[in-house]
This record gives C-alpha cells, structure tokens and sequence, in this order.
C-alpha cells in the first residue's frame, strides 16, 4: 500500500463518486465496539478501552462520510437523482440512519465519562433524528421501488431490499437502550414511538424475506458480488428479536403511564417469546448465509463494500443473542453470543484492512449510478 492517498483518485472525484454504502462501515465498526461493550467478557486486556477507541473511530468516520455524501449533494447535485433512481445503490440510504444508531448509543455508554450527563442528552437529539431519516427512508425508497427504479426484477432481487426498511426497527432498538434513563412523558413516549418503528419495518421485512426464499428457489443463487448479501436475512430477525426484548424490558424499568405500567409484564413476556421466535428463524438464515458463503469462497469472493454485511448484521444477531442470555441465563445463549463475537471481530477486522486500503488508495470510490451501464 503506498504511503501516499488518493493514489487512483483525487478528492473532487472521490466526492464525486461517494456513495451511501460507504455508511457500512459505520454500521460494522459500531456493532464491533457494541458487542466489546456489551460482552463484558474480559477477552483481552484494555477490552473496554478499545471498544471506546473504536466509538471514537466509528465517529470520526460517520463525520467524514457525512462531509463527504453532503458535498457530494451541493456540488453535484445532477448525481442525487441517479442515486435515488438507481436500484442497488439508493438502498443503502437506509445504511445512513442506521449507522447513526450505534454513534448514538456510544454517547449512552461511553459518552457521561467525557461529556458528562449532557451526553445522554445529546443521543436523545440524535435518536430524534435517526427516527425522522429512519421513516423518511422506509417511506421513500419503497416509493421510488414502485414509481421510477427501472430494472426490478425477481431474478435480480437481493436482500439488498431490506436496507430501507430495517433502518426504523434499529432506531427502535436504540428506543429501548435510551428510555430508561428517562421517565414520565418522555420515557412513555420513546416507548410508544419506538413499538411503532418496530411494526414500521418488520413486518415488511418478513414480506421481503419470503420474497427471498423465493427468489432463491426459482433463480438460484446470485452471481459472487452480491453473495455476502445472505448475510443481510439476519439483520430484521436479529435487530427485531433485539427491540421486543430491550423494549420489554425499558417499560418494565421506566417510570411511565398508569397503562404502561399496567401491561410491563406482559410488554416482557411477549418480547422475550416473539423475541425467541425471530432469534430461532434467524439461526435458520445464519446457518444458510455460512453454507452460501462457503460454496462462494471455494469459487473465489471478490472485495467489495458489501463485505460489510458480514458485520452489522451479525452483530445484531449476537446481541439479540447474549438479551436471550440475560433474560433466561441460559449458558447455551452465552457460549453462542462469545462464538459470534468471535466471528464478528475477526469479519470485521478482515473488511476493516481491506476497506482501509482501498479507502486510503481511491479505488472503491465508486459510483455504479454513474455509470453508462448501470446508471
């Protein structure tokens, strides 16, 4: 790797060519220092400082990308429509709400030693805005799925589908980490708004996913670029297993209405059962994307950005794994969580390498939508 950047490409034509799937890497690298956070495991020394080292990172570069996709938008701004109408690359605008979410749920855990209490408060605002992205995306991409993507096909369908309509069920998971920092009206109405979000995404994502299964029975599988793609059936299961439960949970825990109070126990049961039936569904869907993964490394995977879909959704399912832990204290729930950790840094540290050269060198900035061919 030369020590020199930009070594393909210049700034300008970076920002031209700067996509929404760069937010992927948010999105992985935040679910990593999530899941140090949440093992508490002593795997190695300096655990949690490293966890907050790479919250500090993830920010840095949601910052950067942000700048990035920003001036892309005010400089060339004939580029957004091509994105927008483009029918791989205007999915990924859900990748930006939900690399959001862990930014914000860093403020949660590591923010007060910096910042103080002010710092809740602040992932509060975030998690406002996450909500409105979240729904705005969920809402305009299917919108545009219907009226002006042009090339939507069965044969072409991908799980790449779920990424606009996922985005709302991750900011309800961060609904059920903030809210009980909080209490009254405010508490209640994260609560509320966040069992919306959960029923905004998931049962779209089911549709989506028998859509899938179908797709892979009647055309086979896709063609090696978008096999880590399999990978993305866990994040719904995963992160809406991973709502119910911290939802369930954050009513029972949070000062709120005489009627919420009321039904906390059943709020928790019934996260903890559905939460149950989505995790089961999910190891369905995990055991497959290994054994698709598998026959496609034999054939040889090329790099590209949808290597982080071997993270962010993994991490999900693992940390819908270790709630099941909590709630049942089930060692199989544990061993599980630790073996996906695991698998998770290692991904992650993989993708992380190449994605940085690639970064550091120009090459994977690069825009489909504005190519002749695929534009």
């Amino acid at each position: 790797m030369s020590l020199k950047p930009f070594t393909h490409k210049g700034l300008l034509e970076i920002i031209y060519n700067f996509t929404p799937n760069w937010f992927t890497l948010n999105m992985g690298t935040g679910i990593a220092f999530l899941t140090l956070f949440n093992i508490r495991a002593d795997l190695f020394t300096g655990e949690l400082l490293f966890g907050q080292i790479l919250w500090l990172v993830d920010m840095f570069f949601f910052i950067l990308f942000s700048f990035l996709f920003i001036s892309r938008i005010i400089l060339y701004p004939q580029t957004l429509k091509l994105m927008l109408n483009h029918p791989i690359q205007s999915m990924f605008i859900g990748a930006i709400p939900m690399a959001m979410v862990p930014v914000l749920e860093g403020f949660i855990f590591f923010g007060p030693e910096f910042f103080g209490h002010q710092a809740i408060h602040f992932a509060l605002v975030l998690w406002w805005i996450d909500v409105f992205l979240s729904v705005a995306s969920g809402w305009l991409i299917p919108y545009l799925m219907f009226t002006s993507h042009k090339n939507h096909s069965l044969e072409s369908m991908t799980a790449v589908w779920l990424l606009p309509i996922v985005a709302s069920e991750v900011a309800a998971t961060a609904g059920g980490i903030i809210a009980p920092y909080y209490s009254g009206a405010t508490a209640e109405s994260i609560i509320i708004i966040s069992y919306i979000l959960w029923a905004f995404s998931v049962p779209l994502a089911f549709g989506i996913l028998v859509i899938l299964f179908l797709r892979l029975v009647s055309h086979k599988l896709p063609n090696k670029a978008l096999a880590v793609t399999s990978w993305l059936t866990l994040g719904p299961l995963g992160t809406g297993a991973l709502g119910l439960l911290l939802l369930g949970g954050a009513t029972k825990a949070t000062y709120t209405s005489v009627y919420l109070s009321n039904i906390s126990d059943f709020l928790s049961s019934f996260g903890f059962i559905v939460g149950l039936l989505l995790w089961g569904y999910g190891m369905w869907w995990y055991v497959m994307a290994w054994i698709i993964t598998i026959r496609f490394f034999k054939q040889g995977l090329p790099f590209n950005m949808g290597w982080w879909g071997f993270t962010f959704p993994v991490g999900v399912f693992t940390a819908a794994t270790f709630e099941l832990w909590r709630v049942t204290n089930y060692t199989t729930f544990e061993i599980l969580g630790l073996l996906f950790s695991l698998q998770l840094i290692v991904f992650w540290i993989f993708t992380f390498i190449k994605t940085f050269k690639g970064m550091w060198s120009g090459y994977l900035f690069s825009a489909p939508c504005l190519s002749p061919e695929t534009g």
